[in-house]
């Protein structure tokens, strides 16, 4: 997402001027002419405008191409024909131009995912910057752009200057609509019951995040009506009326897009697994505040749930990188690796960094070795198996609680057929936490190695309790929480939703 792509033309006239200048056999006039062609040729070259590699298309007729449409109105919300629309990459030099209809649409196909900012102007008259994030291939992104008058807009910042305060102007409205609630019975994800239940806890941790210095939001103004919006959904969220919450955070955002609103928004939606759609407003809000730590950890949390590990890896990344000094981000990304199918791009060198910034922290040792043994399922290198061990054995040491170093330990000396020791490593993963299912499975397996049927098959009724226990309160949990009911665009909304 971060790799972009610019154009840029290859001439080489002057080489072809010094070589005619250097050929005796032509005369004065014949070397004129050609240099003044040479000259056309680099002044030519000068003037093309180079165009982003995204805007280019992807294919004719690619289905994984993005697409980015949307209309042009003037101050009194009536369409602007022949309107100039220019879009920009992020990240990549030069801009292409598309005019409107009789209708204002404009429309740019074709594109290759990234962030592109458009601005509209026609005849003296512009619109503000808006920046559209598409992340997803496939994704069909609606714009609209309002001429101003010119004072105005040459009077704000444009929201999409990396280094503004201001927050993004909320004109790229959102492609969907909560239309009401029901129950979550059968919970709904993507991947495996692991990275669903992974997904689960990191939206917890995630409604928990802190607002860091580093987002440029501006300071809440006591009293206003964005304020009053967005503390009415909490009090709705409280009462059980998360869908009364979620449209008042929604207009809170409309209000007074800053970092604290886009954040509640989309954490409403997260917590309610409208989870495309927290991914939508994450984004929004982290291309609003590059700089929040917490806004990036989010969009990794909802591009996890929606089952893009990779995506959501780099954002993580991305957001240890705002504050090597925070755990947070690092604690995502190892929770992350572990639930994913496959190794993810850029955790293991993150969380070297990890344990460099904090040797002393048991679960930066723990997860470390975690992402080491992720990059070892296919072949085993002896002395990556050996530094895993010594980073769970310094994680026990530290924090005698940390119940996962001590199971990954038992894993590691069964698979060296070592049960004895094994055993004594998954024991003291129970003793250091009672819940710890996997660790009785593996505790029976062990006993039946070493010939004792007895004490493995309690240990695998003890497992089995556990599970069920387990099980029951997920379920319990999963109950509780009301999942939001998304209408697109063009769609009904359900009758029996409420």
């Amino acid at each position: 997402m971060k790799k972009q792509h610019g154009i840029t033309p290859e001439a080489l006239p002057l080489h072809f001027a010094a070589k005619v200048a250097d050929n005796s056999q032509f005369s004065a006039k014949t070397m004129s002419a050609r240099l003044l062609s040479a000259v056309l040729t680099v002044i030519a070259g000068l003037l093309i405008v180079p165009v982003p590699a995204a805007a280019q298309p992807a294919s004719q007729n690619d289905p994984n191409s993005v697409t980015i449409k949307g209309t042009v109105r003037d101050a009194a919300g009536g369409p602007v024909d022949n309107a100039i629309v220019r879009m920009e990459l992020k990240g990549a030099p030069g801009v292409i131009d598309a005019n409107t209809n009789a209708a204002g649409v404009f429309v740019f196909s074709g594109l290759k995912t990234g962030t592109f900012v458009l601005r509209a102007e026609k005849s003296g008259v512009y619109s503000r910057a808006s920046a559209v994030i598409a992340a997803i291939q496939g994704d069909q992104k609606q714009v609209d752009l309002v001429l101003k008058d010119t004072e105005k807009v040459h009077s704000e910042s444009p929201a999409s200057s990396p280094s503004s305060n201001q927050a993004m102007e909320f004109a790229d409205n959102p492609n969907f609509t909560i239309a009401g609630v029901t129950d979550w019975t059968a919970a709904g994800g993507h991947g495996s019951d692991s990275t669903l239940r992974t997904s689960e806890a990191l939206t917890r941790e995630t409604l928990a995040l802190k607002p860091d210095h580093g987002s440029n939001a501006p300071a809440a103004a006591g009293g206003s009506s964005a304020d009053q919006h967005r503390l009415a959904g909490e009090q709705n969220e409280k009462l059980g009326n998360p869908l009364a919450a979620v449209h008042e955070f929604e207009q809170a955002v409309r209000m007074d897009p800053n970092e604290q609103n886009y954040f509640e928004w989309g954490s409403e939606l997260l917590l309610h697994r409208a989870v495309w759609q927290a991914q939508e407003v994450f984004a929004k809000g982290a291309e609003a505040y590059p700089r929040s730590v917490r806004m990036l950890t989010a969009l990794g949390t909802a591009l996890f749930s929606s089952a893009h590990y990779d995506q959501a890896a780099l954002r993580l990344c991305d957001a240890s990188d705002l504050n090597p000094a925070d755990p947070e981000p690092y604690e995502f990304l190892g929770k992350i690796e572990i639930a994913s199918p496959d190794p993810l791009t850029c955790v293991e060198q993150k969380l070297v960094r990890f344990v460099r910034e904090q040797p002393e922290n048991s679960l930066a040792n723990y997860l470390y070795a975690m992402a080491i043994w992720k990059q070892q399922q296919q072949s085993a290198d002896p002395q990556a198996l050996l530094k895993m061990e010594a980073l769970l054995t310094k994680a026990v040491s530290l924090d005698a609680k940390c119940a996962d170093a001590y199971l990954q330990l038992g894993i590691l000396n069964s698979s060296r057929r070592d049960f004895h020791q094994a055993i004594d490593f998954y024991t003291k993963a129970i003793d250091a936490n009672p819940d710890l299912a996997e660790a009785y499975y593996r505790l029976g397996v062990a006993y039946d190695r070493i010939g004792d049927p007895a004490k493995a098959e309690h240990e695998f009724q003890l497992h089995d309790q556990k599970r069920k226990q387990q099980a029951a309160a997920v379920e319990r949990e999963r109950r509780e929480v009301k999942q939001f009911l998304v209408v697109k665009p063009g769609q009904t909304p359900d009758p029996q939703a409420h």
